[in-house]
């Protein structure tokens, strides 16, 4: 498996195409395109990584998962009376559907989705403590307490604010939001902004691997029909509108953020993550998707058989 991921890191570090780096957010716009980086953590507790595999990079969109996880542990099914469970088809920050679908976002990992989650997990506290609360997960389930906001990709993110508080007023119009607006804006910036490396990153997605165990530790995170849930959302809606692309290239489930990394889990396996921060025009990893799709060719681990 090492010979493996040391194999992809050097194919790929001959690409010239490595995609554009998301300059919309400044702090990213500096991030250097070269790097790349993969790590595996197995079910059974074997760690394997090439490349820039110990790199924190800014997790954006992945955040999702972790937030995701912890709203359906507060509110169960109820939480899809706020937020739905279908594809969007969109770009991650259209506000076209809530206009049509009265302010209701189509899934959990879109930009306005993720912002009822936020909302949701809140339940009248303030931002300092929710933030707390969901570092101090994904510093669990990654076994890992260095792990930690960015604080100056946060404060880009505030600075360029406008098409997700356009979003969160939206919803507010309709009723879908409880908390201030702003409040629930801060929390949702500096969730995206947690930075993780690849090897934190693939450790933190095991429980989804394992059935909502977090192995080798044996503790339970999830249920493991929670935790089959969780893995079909990612599925069909983890990289956008290019979700469908992904299902049929790679074949597992898996989440995109905008700073280039994906997580990606093959149940009963193992969790995959990869970092290359030039994207591709849906704004997915251009040289992690072909990462992954390469890891899949020659361990036969889509969740379609070989």
């Amino acid at each position: 498996m090492q010979e493996l991921l040391n194999n992809i890191a050097a194919e790929l570090a001959l690409e010239t195409e490595r995609g554009k780096v998301a300059d919309y957010i400044p702090q990213l716009a500096h991030v250097d395109p070269r790097q790349f980086g993969i790590s595996l953590t197995t079910v059974d507790g074997q760690r394997f990584s090439a490349g820039c595999a110990t790199t924190p990079f800014s997790i954006q969109s992945i955040s999702k998962v972790f937030t995701l996880t912890i709203a359906l542990g507060k509110w169960g099914d109820g939480l899809w009376s706020r937020v739905g469970r279908e594809p969007s088809g969109d770009p991650f920050n259209s506000i076209v559907q809530l206009e049509h679908e009265g302010g209701k976002p189509r899934n959990p990992f879109i930009n306005a989705g993720a912002i009822a989650v936020v909302d949701a997990i809140m339940m009248g506290h303030e931002p300092k403590e929710t933030l707390a609360e969901i570092l101090s997960f994904v510093r669990y389930i990654a076994d890992d307490n260095s792990i930690c906001f960015d604080h100056q990709v946060a404060a880009s993110e505030m600075q360029h604010k406008d098409r997700n508080a356009s979003l969160a007023h939206f919803m507010k119009a309709f009723g879908r939001l409880r908390h201030d607006v702003d409040k629930v804006l801060g929390t949702y910036f500096h969730q995206c902004a947690i930075a993780m490396s690849c090897d934190q990153l693939a450790h933190a997605g095991l429980f989804l691997a394992s059935d909502g165990v977090n192995q080798p530790s044996d503790l339970r995170v999830v249920s493991p029909q929670r935790a089959r849930r969780i893995n079909s959302l990612m599925m069909m809606c983890g990289h956008y509108d290019a979700s469908g692309e992904f299902a049929f290239r790679v074949g597992l489930p898996g989440k995109s953020g905008v700073g280039g990394g994906i997580l990606a889990i093959a149940p009963g396996r193992g969790s995959l993550a990869v970092w290359s921060p030039g994207l591709d025009h849906y704004g997915n990893s251009l040289l992690g998707t072909r990462a992954l799709e390469m890891f899949v060719q020659h361990t036969g681990w889509s969740v379609f058989g070989h």
